[in-house]
């Protein structure tokens, strides 16, 4: 088994030529420092503001390296957040943020169909499954306030027979139906996404850390070791890395999460009858998620790696054995048809978490930024992108004035109190789902723990 920072996603997608570094002054209309999704999306969304705007991108690495092209490729939307939404933000505007968050699901697919971009996106149904009794109806508390709105068709009950013709396993129950949805092959998305930008005309240097921004008026100068760029505003969409910016760092926390992917196994995909490519998951606090791949593979995934120390990375974040047997453990569990076969490949990344799982976008005068995800911004990070770029422009519109810009949260403790609670909260929530994957009860302390996010306001984890 290769296990790797990067993974089989980008060598499967072929990694692109590197831009160059910047080397020397620059100006922009728009600077945009990180080229994931969320800033790549960001310089999609100004070109369809305007055409004519000067844009440059500024990434440490190279683009699509980080979280963007090592996820799980679950294209998802928001519709399960919306009764909690309802109710600080009123039905009408909760009920818009998630046919923002569909109208994003769909735009992914049709930037790839219109800019003819092989990311294998397929539409697709998200199944929520129960893997025992203490998961079953893990979902009903959203799907019975969705359906106090008036809303029956966004989250529906399965049993376990239906699930079973999805798709079989001995560990499954019941589940949660979620028809609108897709999946990507995330790098291909990522590199596809670089190479339209480039065609418009954006200005994309890699291999350039930003070490400094700097405000002055209504302009912007970002400094790299080599160069700077001076702008009109500037765009911060650097996933974990918000942790470095004082005025954001309290209200994200950064985990991890890891995949290992199989040898193409079509013949097991039949006998299990999971031949529709539904994206699937389960309803640990931990969760697991797993989908199929265009070879055949299954690429199983674990939200459970560790809690980072703030911004200094930690190698265990990317490249972590413990965290890959486990996940290893639990796919060949779930699918004991796949004896004998190989597990070629492990990877990992961070996840940005922030404290109510909804990314959060800001200002601080002419810098805009965006984080948060907690695992799900494949599709969310296309509507992170009209939202910055309405930012950017001061526009004053649907999606600059949505729920998810300023909005009021909880502030995560400084470090190294918001690192070591955090793992102590992940080792609680590891230990009271493998009871409850026994069929016992956590101890007192283990229950007591894993209690504490609610408790001080924050729905954690993902």
């Amino acid at each position: 088994m290769r296990h790797s920072a990067e993974g089989w996603w980008i060598e499967e997608a072929g990694a692109p030529a590197p831009c160059p570094p910047l080397d020397g002054p620059i100006d922009a209309d728009v600077v945009i420092v990180g080229a994931g999704y969320l800033g790549m999306w960001t310089a999609w969304n100004l070109l369809a503001r305007d055409n004519d705007l000067n844009i440059v991108i500024l990434e440490s690495g190279l683009a699509g390296h980080g979280p963007s092209g090592r996820n799980g490729g679950f294209v998802n939307g928001y519709w399960e957040y919306v009764p909690s939404l309802a109710e600080k933000f009123g039905a009408e505007r909760a009920i818009r943020l998630a046919e923002l968050a569909d109208e994003s699901i769909v735009a992914v697919g049709d930037f790839c169909e219109s800019e003819k971009i092989d990311a294998w996106y397929r539409a697709v149904a998200h199944v929520e499954i129960a893997t025992s009794p203490n998961q079953d109806g893990d979902w009903r508390e959203a799907m019975w306030g969705l359906n106090h709105l008036g809303i029956d068709d966004e989250v529906v009950e399965l049993t376990p027979d239906q699930v079973a013709q999805i798709c079989y396993s001995p560990e499954f129950r019941g589940a949660a139906f979620k028809p609108f949805g897709a999946t990507v092959q995330p790098a291909r998305l990522a590199f596809g996404l670089r190479a339209a930008l480039l065609a418009r005309g954006v200005k994309l240097f890699e291999e350039s850390p930003v070490t400094e921004i700097d405000q002055h008026g209504d302009s912007v100068t970002v400094r790299t070791a080599r160069g700077r760029v001076h702008a009109d505003s500037a765009v911060l969409a650097v996933n974990w890395r918000t942790l470095r910016w004082p005025t954001f760092a309290r209200e994200l926390s950064v985990a991890s999460s890891h995949i290992v992917l199989t040898e193409p196994v079509p013949d097991v995909l039949e006998e299990i009858g999971w031949v529709g490519g539904e994206a699937l998951s389960d309803c640990r606090r931990m969760l697991h998620y797993f989908r199929t791949t265009n070879d055949g593979r299954i690429a199983f995934g674990w939200g459970g790696g560790r809690v980072a120390n703030g911004s200094k990375h930690d190698p265990r974040i990317d490249v972590d054995p413990e965290v890959i047997e486990r996940t290893a453990a639990t796919l060949r569990r779930f699918f004991p048809q796949l004896e004998g076969r190989a597990i070629t490949d492990a990877w990992g990344g961070p996840i940005d978490v922030a404290p109510n799982s909804l990314p959060i976008y800001r200002s601080s005068g002419a810098v805009h930024a965006g984080w948060g995800f907690t695992g799900h911004g494949v599709g969310p990070s296309n509507l992170g992108g009209r939202i910055l770029s309405g930012l950017a422009l001061g526009a004053d519109d649907e999606v600059t004035n949505c729920p998810l810009v300023e909005p009021k949260v909880k502030y995560f403790p400084p470090e190294p109190a918001r690192s070591i609670g955090g793992n102590l909260i992940r080792a609680a929530l590891i230990r009271s789902d493998e009871a409850d994957g026994r069929g016992e009860k956590p101890d007192p302390v283990t229950a007591a723990i894993t209690k504490l996010p609610k408790l001080i306001g924050m729905n954690l984890p993902r």
